[in-house]
This record gives structure tokens, sequence and C-alpha cells, in this order.
């Protein structure tokens, strides 16, 4: 009985069901062995010979599978069909050969299938093979290329730069695109345009609008309006004249679907769609190929196999007719290189079973297959049919031209099913319909509509950022070019893809770990770097450029795609790579920290030290006045300190410059001590003095939630300094402060009893200066009444209006969230508006919890515990006594 080996229980535990008793089904949970992580485990003086290890989690796996082959002398490898699938059943081979659980008349093979279902895995099962040599070196390269970057270069930086974690080859060259792609934002300026329209009216009345294209007989360019003096000459240059429609040209047009899934669009769309990150569109799509519901997942290739695409065609007949069928089936061609590695599409593997007939409990597996599902049908669809219409208007001096744009669709075909998201794009205006209009008709201007549209481009505008003309028959809207948009997850991995940068396998573990090292952060799904990346990413662009260069990046890729195709040796492209990279690493490990602080700081120059309004030296601390800024490091990452240091301990971050901080001294207390607003890691902050060897750590006290630092005054920033405040002496003994904390503002008190104090939160900043005795003493007894709630619970109330007459208990007057109310035990009846809590009785607060209680939900027997002790249940136990 044949010993088959697969990554993951539950892709053996699908498989086992496939193949039945006469075979004994494992898992590997994925790789075995691994390069230690220490020096020479890889050595470039002896052929790059590597050292492997098996894990520790792994070797009761090892030891499982070599107990079976004790008992069944056979063994299959059935690992992914990709690369490290390749390498792990290598890995394997070559563990259990060294246990000598392998003997010599055990036979050995490799299979592979491309989904888990009944037929692949039979099919595989009678085409078995040996394990691929060149995929394995090709395998081995890239580890062995990770390796001499993370474990050479990773140490440099550590020295070089405290805080930095690592570095790795194809990790920093993703970083570098985040960072220059926020330098790129950093360094826009946004250029003003107008832009000009009339809502016009056709014969028949109906209304569509044109935008200018065409003025003083010249055609009108993105920028000749650039300001709202010529916008304004503009806008009366087409209200003032008649308009008569010059020519009607519609042209029909066909889009077509795009090609089924492949791994990096999977990742993109699934981005686009759902907000997944690529590590969690992976994860949901690994279980959907273990589930045998999808094909392999991690693929380079769009082609799909022809009885699929016959699958594929049926259930589009089946399910929308004929006409959405196409006359020959779509044929897509792979984009990888390597057909070695370029395995079939991303689909379903059955079409006929969309997300409403399979069980899928996961969220995000369903919508993941939902989108595989939907995507594949549409790749076999007939074209969408349209008819895109460009109407021009003129007037009869030829002064003025505007132009209409349109379309109608004549026919949905895939756009029934599926259509492909789209990144950072705004609405085409190709997209809207146009009114039945003719050659020679004369148009009219249509007054409604432009005035809601001026009125709401105006609102809260400090310049005018609309124009309309006297008769409303125009209108100038003003805009401003756009920065580039910093990469979401989606953008990243298209731009990695077009610049042949890493491989659709590995994007999502290269996003994860520059997020994991802190490199960047996610900002509303958009990728921001940190001041800790900046710093990574122009230490290795300065010191080893050639290595996170995109084009040496991706030459090396093609150079490892020869290697898997059987075309290149890998110890000579891994020779070639470490004679400059050893070399470029010995010479930066001479320098000093600070020779590299300085080509750094640099560097960074123009982010850290920008021009200054008043013209005067950008590099001036703004605290002592005489020193110059610098950067420094930390194990947090970067900072601008001043060079007057220990005497002068200014300090601040690396993004913005000091005014933008706002730091600055606020003047002196009473002491002579200078008072000083500063920036930290944890926002802003006010100091009194500065840190000497005596007193190394000074006054500080951070601004609380809704305070602006530009608003900060002297006064303000001592009243901080002050904090705690006293409020007084508690009636029980003890002091009552207020001060401000990491969950708000707050009053605490520890009396004589009390083992720890007690804390009652604030809801007003305010509260910390200005709350008094009465409401103090009743805030922390609430407190104690109520210790793990907040507050509410204890409240007191405003009048007690005597026992209810039927059921007992106390009927009070509360004021609540929502204005006052009347309460009897669980029953809340809120008093009418006209009707002040003083003047309430306790007969018409009794009719105004009747009727609370009559209502559906009402509780109307839900009496309080006073009530409650008047049933007899003692009584209950005998009657049954007596019965039995």
């Amino acid at each position: 009985m044949p010993v088959v080996v697969v990554e993951s229980p539950a892709k053996a535990k699908t498989i086992n069901k496939y193949l039945g008793d006469g075979y004994t089904v494992l898992a590997s949970y994925g790789h075995v062995r691994d390069l230690p992580p220490k020096d020479g485990s890889v050595d470039p003086e002896n052929g790059f010979d590597m050292t492997w290890e098996v894990g520790a989690d792994a070797r009761k796996h090892v030891k499982a599978i070599a107990d079976a082959l004790k008992d069944d002398n056979a063994l299959i490898l059935a690992t992914d069909p990709d690369r490290e699938g390749e390498a792990i059943s290598w890995h394997l081979e070559e563990t259990l050969r060294k246990r000598k659980a392998i003997r010599k008349d055990t036979p050995v093979s490799r299979v592979v299938f491309n989904a888990i279902t009944k037929t692949a895995v039979t099919e595989a099962m009678k085409n078995p093979r040996q394990v691929d040599a060149p995929l394995v070196e090709a395998y081995l390269a890239r580890r062995a290329l990770d390796y001499l970057v993370g474990f050479n270069l990773s140490p440099v930086l550590w020295r070089k730069l405290p805080g930095a974690r690592s570095a790795g080859r194809v990790q920093s060259v993703c970083l570098r695109l985040i960072v220059e792609r926020e330098e790129e934002i950093e360094a826009f300026r946004a250029r003003e345009y107008w832009s000009v329209k009339a809502l016009l009216t056709t014969p028949r009345g109906q209304e569509f609008e044109g935008r200018l294209v065409t003025l003083a007989g010249s055609k009108l360019d993105k920028f000749d309006l650039a300001n709202a003096t010529q916008a304004e000459m503009a806008v009366q240059a087409v209200a003032s004249r008649a308009l008569t429609v010059a020519s009607v040209e519609a042209k029909p047009a066909t889009r077509n679907p795009s090609a089924p899934f492949m791994t990096s669009t999977l990742q993109q769309e699934a981005s686009r769609k759902f907000g997944m990150g690529a590590r969690q569109c992976m994860s949901a799509a690994q279980r959907l190929y273990e589930a045998g519901l999808i094909t392999y997942m991690r693929t380079d290739g769009i082609d799909m196999a022809p009885e699929a695409v016959m699958a594929a065609r049926d259930a589009i007949k089946d399910r929308f007719g004929a006409d959405y069928l196409p006359k020959s089936p779509r044929m897509y061609k792979n984009k990888a290189k390597n057909a070695q590695e370029a395995h079939e599409c991303i689909r379903p593997t059955e079409m006929t079973r969309d997300a409403g007939k399979i069980r899928i409990a996961d969220a995000d597996q369903r919508k993941l297959y939902d989108l595989i599902w939907k995507r594949t049908l549409a790749c076999q669809m007939a074209a969408a049919r349209l008819e895109r219409t460009t109407v021009e208007i003129g007037s009869e001096d030829g002064q003025v031209g505007l132009r209409a744009t349109g379309q109608v669709m004549l026919f949905d075909g895939f756009l029934k099913v599926y259509e492909e998201g789209r990144d950072d794009v705004a609405a085409d205006e190709d997209d809207r319909r146009l009114p039945q209009i003719m050659q020679g008709d004369s148009v009219a201007f249509a007054k409604s509509g432009l005035r809601a549209e001026f009125v709401k481009a105006q609102d809260g505008a400090e310049t005018p950022a609309a124009i309309l003309s006297d008769n409303e028959a125009a209108l100038a809207l003003q805009h401003f070019t756009q920065a580039p948009p910093r990469y979401t997850e989606a953008t990243l991995v298209k731009k990695m893809e077009e610049l042949g940068i890493g491989r659709p396998s590995t994007y999502a573990s290269v996003l994860g770990t520059i997020e994991e090292r802190e490199y960047v952060r996610k900002d509303q799904g958009r990728l921001v770097p940190e001041d800790k990346g900046r710093i990574v990413t122009t230490f290795l662009i300065n010191f080893f450029r050639k290595y996170v260069g995109y084009e040496f990046t991706a030459n090396l890729e093609e150079d490892l795609d020869r290697v898997s195709a059987g075309e290149a040796d890998y110890k000579e492209i891994l020779g070639r790579f470490w004679r400059d990279f050893s070399a470029a690493i010995a010479e930066t490990s001479e320098l000093r920290i600070t020779q590299v602080l300085d080509v750094l700081d640099a560097a960074l120059a123009p982010t850290l030290y920008p021009p200054r309004e008043d013209g005067s030296d950008p590099r001036q601390c703004p605290l002592c006045g005489t020193g110059q800024l610098h950067l420094k490091t930390s194990r947090s990452g970067g900072f601008v300190g001043c060079g007057n240091y220990p005497e002068c301990r200014y300090t601040r971050p690396i993004g913005g410059d000091a005014a933008e901080n706002g730091d600055r001294i606020l003047g002196e207390d009473d002491a002579g001590n200078e008072i000083s607003l500063r920036s930290g890691r944890f926002g802003p902050y006010v100091q009194r003095g500065e840190a000497t060897e005596e007193n190394k750590k000074p006054e500080r006290a951070s601004l609380p939630k809704g305070w602006k630092a530009e608003e900060m005054t002297l006064e303000k920033a001592l009243t901080l300094l002050s904090l705690p405040r006293e409020v007084g002496a508690h009636p029980e003994g003890g002091m009552v402060k207020a001060n401000f904390g990491r969950f708000g503002p707050y009053i605490m008190h520890q009396g004589p009893e009390d083992a720890k104090p007690v804390y009652a939160n604030l809801k007003d900043p305010a509260d910390v200066f200005e709350i008094g005795m009465n409401r103090a003493v009743e805030l922390l007894a609430a407190k104690r009444a109520n210790p793990g709630g907040r507050g509410r619970a204890a409240a007191k109330p405003l009048r007690e209006l005597g026992e209810h007459p039927d059921e007992g208990g106390p009927v009070q007057v509360f004021e609540g969230r929502y204005g006052p109310y009347v309460k009897w035990g669980k029953v809340n009846a809120t008093l009418p508006k006209d009707t002040p809590p003083e003047a309430i009785t306790l007969d018409a607060a009794l009719a105004l919890i009747a009727a609370k209680a009559a209502k559906p939900g009402g509780k109307k027997k839900a009496a309080p515990k006073k009530a409650a002790a008047k049933k007899p249940a003692a009584k209950k136990p005998a009657a049954r006594k007596k019965t039995g």
C-alpha cells in the first residue's frame, strides 16, 4: 500500500477520500527542512554548499512518514505543482534517505495535479515522474540568494542603523517603491486649472451636458484656463452665444472580457473589490483549493484546460442562452516565460456550481469563490457591444465649441456576469447616455441643475471654486492637479508584476514582512512608509544601489527562470552575484555610524529641512537658536536632533518641518525655566526646562485630546505642567486629584479604607481644571457602587415618587440620555416633552408606566425584587410531594 505525502492535513483528507483504502495519505505540514539561521548555512567558498536542518515541529511528521514506509514500501510525493512543492518533495526524499527510511528497493515517484478532484487525482496517479531537478535548482538558487542577502546585509543595518530589523532581496525593492511614491507625493506641487461646461437642451426638451473644447477659435488644452479671470471670460463667451449641433458621430464598439485569474490578478481584484490583503486572499484561496473547489492558486498562467473551456461554454449556454456564447472558444496565452512554472489559470473545478450551490461557511472563502467563478465564466462569454456617440456643438462665429460624449449599451455580453475593478480611475464621461439629437439642431441653455452644482462647489471654499454666468447658462469649475496616489496592495502587486520583481507566489509574504518589520503601515488601505522604512531605503540606495535596483532585480528573476527551465547553472549565477555583493558588504562594514548618518542626512535634506517661509536657516535649532539640526537614529527609527546635545535636547520626528510640528519656546515660568512645546513619538507635549546630567527627565505633559499645538500658550502649558490638580479633601479623608491619563481625563481618590486608589473617568477634558468637590464626590461614589460599570447604574434619582400601589417597588424620576424618565422595576417611560420632572405626580407616572408596559416588549409584569419575594416558592415542593 503506497504512502502518499502532501503538504496539509486538509489536502490529505480530501485526497484520501478519492484514493480509497489502497493508499496511506500523510501530510508533511509544509517544508520539513530549512537553512539554520546562523553563519555558514550557505558556504560561498565551497561551491555554495547548503546545510539543512529538520525543524523541531517537522520531526514528528517526518517520523510518521518513515514509520509508514516500514510497512508500505512505496513512496509517492504529491506536493503542490510549483517550485515550492517540488522543493518540499526533494527535501522529503533527501531527509528520508538520510534516515534510511527509503530502502534500495523502495520505488519513489512524483505526481502533480492542478486541482484536487477525483478525476485530476486519479489521472495524476497514472502519470508518475521523478522530482524535477531544474525546478529544485531554481529553488536552491532563490533560497541561497535570499539567505546571502538577508544574513549579510541585515547585520550591516543593525550596526549602522539601530532599530532597522532586516533587508531582503525582494522586500527591500518593494519598500523602495513605496518610499519613492511617498517622495513623489511630497515633491508634488498642485497646478490650478479650470473647466467650463453648459447644461443644454435638445429641441425636444431633453437635457445633456457639453464641455468647452474650443475658445477663440482655438483648441482648448487642459491648462489654458489657468485662473478665475480666464475662466470667467470663457463662461461669458459661452453664455452669450447661440449654439448649433455641428456634427453627431456614432461609432460601434466592443468590449472584451478580461483573462481568467492568475495569482497576481486574483490578489489585485480581491483587494479592489473586498479590501483583502494579499496574505488574506491567498489564505482563503488555499482553503478553497484544498477543499477541491478551485484549481491551484499559485500560478503565472492564464490558459485553461480544453475540457474546462467546454464546461464553461455549456454552463454559459444553460444559464444565459446561446446569445451570450461566442462562436468559438476564447484562447488566452500564458504570460509566464517559463512554461514549467506556468500552470493552468485559477478557476472553479466545476463550472455549474456557483457560490449558492456550495457549502462555504467562511465569508472570505465564499466571496473569493464567487469572484473566481464569475471571472471564469465571463472570460468565455461574448463581448459587450456598445455605441459611442460624440456630439460637436459650436457657435455660428466659430469662437466657441463644446463637446458631449456618451455611450449606449446595445448588448451586455460578459458584463451580465462580471466587470473588472479599476484602480484610482475617476468615472468616465463616456459612460453617460445622450438623448437623441441630430446635426443642425439648435440647442438652448437649460438653467436647472447648474446653480445647485455652483452652490455645492462654493460651499466652504476660500477661493472661488466655481463661476456661474449671469444667465446661469454656463459654469466654470476650479480644479487642481492631484498627486500620485499611495499604493494599495493591489496597485503595488501590479507595479511589481510590471517591473518583473518577485513572483506571484511571493507577493503576499513580501508585503506581510515589510508591515511586520514596521517599515510601512496601512492607512485606509493605502501603504504609507514609516520613518524607519524611509531611512532603511535611503541607506540601501546610497550604499547598495545596485541590489535595490529595479532592473537588476528583474534580470536576476529572469536568470532564475532560466535555471528552472534547465537553461542555466544556478551556481554560476550565485557566483556572479556573490563576487560583487560581498565586496559591497565589506566596503560598507568599514564605515563608521557617523559617516553613514552624514550621507543619509545629506540625501534626506530636502525632506528633513525644507525652506522656511521667513528665509532663515532650516537647519537652525528652533529651541536653542545656535545648534544645527542633524539626522540621528534610535531603536524606534530616525529623528532630527540638535547638534548641541546634551545642552540642548531638542528632537522632532523625520516627517515635517519644525514650523509644521509647532515646536517652539513658549516662555519662562516664575523660576526662570524655559517652557517649550515639542513633538514626540506620541504627539505634541510641553516641557519645563532642559534635560541635564542632574535632571535627566525634565517635567513633561502631553497635550490632551482636542488641544491644538498651534493654539498653545505659556499659560496653557503651565496649567498642564501643574497637574495633577488637587480638587480638595474628601469628606471621608484623603485628597481628590484630577489629571489626564492613558484613557483620558479622570479623578482619583484613595480613602483610609481603600486598598488602592479609585479612578472615575471624566467626559470633558476641561473638567480636569474645573470640576468641584460636590460633583467629584458624587462620581467617586457612583464608581464605588458600580466598579465594573461606567457609573450610570448608580446614578441618583431626581425625585422619589413613592411605592407602586399594586406591585410594590419604588417609582422614581431619573435624568436620561434622551431626557427625563420615570422608572419602576425594569420599565422606563420617558416623560412628555411639556412635563418637567418636578411637575410629575405618582398617578401620572403610574399611567406612563402602564402604557409603556402594555406595548410589545414593555415587560408589564417585570416586578422588582421586592415584589418577587411575595411568591410562595417554598410551597411548591410540598404540593408535588402530596400528589406523588
